[in-house]
């Protein structure tokens, strides 16, 4: 239980940017699983629809893990201390974009 209390207090003192986008990789790891877990339940008749959603979604955390990186002010060093978050933001969405378009050309 004091594992649980000192994440809480210090969790709390995180910036509400970084708890969105927490939200969000947590949305997509769900997501994952439980395309996974549908896969394992019903099997993968469409294996390529499968596959293309599988990696989309892990591919949407790990995108967005990248973009946590880069917008938590613990982490910024030196010159990149006062980066621009507009130019991460628009990196991080073409990257989205740029994934989402092979996932469909994969699918078919």
């Amino acid at each position: 239980m004091e594992i649980a209390g000192v994440f809480t207090r210090e969790y709390s003192k995180t910036p509400k940017l970084l708890k969105i986008t927490d939200c969000f990789i947590l949305y997509a790891v769900t997501l994952a699983a439980l395309q996974y877990a549908y896969m394992c339940a019903f099997g993968s008749f469409p294996y390529n629809a499968f596959l293309g959603g599988f990696f989309c979604s892990v591919g949407f955390a790990i995108l967005t893990v990248c973009f946590r990186m880069q917008i938590d002010p613990s982490q910024r060093e030196g010159a990149n201390k006062t980066g621009n978050l507009e130019r991460v933001f628009a990196d991080y969405c073409v990257a989205c974009v740029f994934l989402f378009f092979i996932a469909i050309s994969y699918v078919g």
